[in-house]
Parts: C-alpha cells; sequence; structure tokens
C-alpha cells in the first residue's frame, strides 16, 4: 500500500489537486482511497471527492498529525484489511505537519507500506501573508516537503508566482518546486503526478511539533437543515456569496490579514452549491456540483483562520447565517455545534489524543 500525503496551508487547493490525482489513479485501474481531515467536528469535502472506484473517508474534530493518531491508525488498518487499496491519499487539514503524519504512520505495523514524496501546496498570492503571520508554523510546513507546488498560477500575477518560488527555494533548497493550476489537468500539473510515483525520502525530524498551538488558527464548524424549497439555485448562490462577504468583513475587523479558509456549501438532492473564501483579500469562490444525491436539504460551514478569538469567530458565523436565513425566510435548525477546541488544549504526546468522527463514502460503479 502506497501513502501519499498531499499537505499545504488553509485553502491553498488540496481538494482540488486530490481529486486530479485520485482520478488519474482510478483511470489507470489503480484501487485508490482517500482520508481527509478536517479540524472541525463536521465534514464537508468527503463526498466530493467520492467517485465509482474511489472510496473516500473523513477524519474530523483535530488534527492527524498530533490529536488523532488512534483514529488514523484504525482507518489505515480497516483500509488495508476491508478496501486493500493500492493507493491511500491522505490530504490533512491546512495545519498539520506532513512530515509528522509520516513518522506517526510508519510505526503503525503496517504491511508492505511505502511513501510517495511528501507534497506541500502553496497559494503564491497569500504566501507573504502567511509567512508574516504564523512563520513558525509555515515555515515548518515547508521545510518537511520533498515537492513544493505553487498552485493557483492562471489567476495569479507572474511576479507574484516567481516572488514566492524564489522564497520556497530560499526556505527549502532541496525539494523540487513545480507550478501549475489544480483546475487543469494540463503538461504542468501532469508532472506532478509524475513525480510522486517515485519513493519518497524520510526527512530528519525536529521533534513532535503541536499544530494547533502553533497555527494560531481558530476553527468553528456549524450544519443547519433547511427548507429544500425555499431557496432556488440562483437565491443560494447569492445567499453563499453574501454570508462569505459579511463573515469576510466581520473578520477583517479584527484581523485585517487573516489568512484560512472558510468554506460554505448548500446541499440539495440532485446538487451542491459550494462557496470559499481563503483570505482577507480574496473574493469569494462559488462553484456548482451537481449528482451529489442527499436525503435532506442542509447548510454547513467549516471555518479555520489566523489571529481571530474563537469566541469572535462563532459569534460572526452564527450571526450572519442565522440573520441571513431569517432574511430570505428559510426554515432552518442548527444540527451540529463544534466541541472546543482550544490553543494548548492538546499535549504533544499521545495521551491526550481523542477518537474522532469517522465518515465514510462509497460510490459504486
Amino acid at each position: 500500500m502506497k501513502v501519499m500525503i498531499i499537505g499545504g496551508f488553509l485553502g491553498s487547493g488540496k481538494t482540488t489537486t486530490i481529486l486530479r490525482i485520485s482520478r488519474q489513479l482510478n483511470d489507470a485501474g489503480k484501487k485508490t482511497a482517500i482520508i481527509v481531515n478536517e479540524i472541525g467536528e463536521i465534514g464537508l469535502d468527503g463526498d466530493i471527492l467520492t467517485s465509482p472506484g474511489i472510496i473516500t473517508e473523513e477524519l474530523t474534530s483535530g488534527c492527524i498529525c498530533c490529536t488523532l493518531r488512534i483514529s488514523m491508525q484504525y482507518t489505515l488498518q480497516t483500509l488495508e484489511e476491508e478496501f486493500m487499496p493500492d493507493i491511500v491519499i491522505i490530504e490533512p487539514t491546512g495545519i498539520a505537519f506532513p512530515g509528522q503524519i509520516r513518522e506517526e504512520i510508519e510505526t503503525m505495523g503496517l504491511s508492505e507500506l511505502s511513501f510517495a514524496p511528501i507534497a506541500t501546496l502553496v497559494d503564491p498570492g497569500r504566501f507573504g501573508t502567511e509567512a508574516k503571520e504564523i512563520p513558525r508554523f509555515i515555515e515548518t510546513q515547508i521545510k518537511e516537503a520533498e515537492i513544493l507546488c505553487i498552485n493557483k498560477i492562471d489567476v495569479t500575477p507572474a511576479e507574484t508566482v516567481l516572488a514566492a518560488e524564489k522564497m520556497l527555494h530560499e526556505m527549502n533548497p532541496e525539494a523540487q518546486i513545480l507550478k501549475f493550476s489544480a483546475k487543469y489537468e494540463d503538461e504542468q500539473f501532469e508532472k506532478l503526478f509524475l513525480h510522486l510515483a517515485v519513493p519518497g525520502f524520510k526527512k530528519p525530524s525536529e521533534g513532535r511539533k503541536n499544530s494547533i498551538e502553533l497555527s494560531e488558527v481558530s476553527a468553528y464548524s456549524v450544519l443547519y437543515t433547511i427548507g429544500s424549497r425555499d431557496l432556488s439555485p440562483e437565491e443560494s448562490m447569492r445567499f453563499i456569496e453574501d454570508s462569505l462577504q459579511l463573515i469576510q468583513y466581520k473578520v477583517k475587523e479584527i484581523n485585517s490579514e487573516f489568512v484560512g479558509h472558510v468554506k460554505l456549501s448548500i446541499k440539495f438532492q440532485e446538487y451542491t452549491i459550494k462557496g470559499s473564501v481563503t483570505s482577507s483579500k480574496e473574493m469569494p469562490q462559488i462553484e456548482v456540483i451537481k449528482d451529489r444525491k442527499s436525503e435532506k436539504a442542509e447548510l454547513r460551514l467549516l471555518s479555520a483562520i489566523t489571529k481571530v478569538p474563537k469566541n469572535n469567530l462563532i459569534e460572526i458565523i452564527e450571526s450572519t447565517l442565522e440573520g441571513n436565513l431569517e432574511k430570505s425566510g428559510v426554515v432552518f435548525e442548527k444540527e451540529v455545534h463544534e466541541h472546543d477546541i482550544e490553543h494548548g488544549e492538546h499535549e504533544s504526546e499521545h495521551g491526550n489524543e481523542q477518537v474522532c468522527m469517522i465518515n465514510i463514502y462509497r460510490k459504486d460503479e
């Protein structure tokens, strides 16, 4: 079983990248499993990544590099015994340390285990701000990578891409640097697929780190069931865009340079509308995903952003969503509320680990 770890800070494009890679592997006849880790109590991307021949499991309520080792081991052992994948792709939460994840997996006693090179994605448009906001954390993520992927080059000025490339080379001169847009399966993206096909090499460890503490990120997630006939697709898109813009505006009043990720989705019976914003400067991005069956209409939000107190983040999100739902005349009920995950709550050793929620997605032919 070969393990691919695709890391990167919040909003760097990991989900889109993994979606492309998994489809290529599936087309090549490789039996593929994906493990998605979300720091919040609910998941959002697991069903998006699932397709025929690919199984996806979501690990939520913590970070697999420091607080969810037990759940990670159970998930990998279960996949090995029941699904027997050729390749397991791991999408850590955006505040994880990929090298630490590899070290943990190596001690789990899994049979015939190998690793692809660790890949870390970077959004060049935010990289300078990330290094300023959370320098120790970003430095660790970059130095642990064997492949550094500069993503989103289609929407980033060339001079910004070159500046990011220069900084990355200075921080990790041994890493291979690739530049592409994960939106397109072109020759530039194909280079990543080819580099992941070779064996990875274990890099010297700098000791265990608690990613939650070092990231200086507050996280919050929430789920509402909503009246399925109360919003049309067009109204849903406007709702998501307006809500993300208002959340962004309120968060900027606390931290004008925040980076991170706010993901908001509305699921209906036959499609999902998904939006996201990844910094104080980015406009919300909205997309419609069809053929995502859901028994009930629901609204999900996941957020993890820098240097905003968690109580402020909760108040901003709930007041914005509930205020906009009431303004739209939508019937709603809050279903999931995240447990407290505060900085410093988790010890850096295994003695204070927790068992996370695991959601399994499988789509058959």
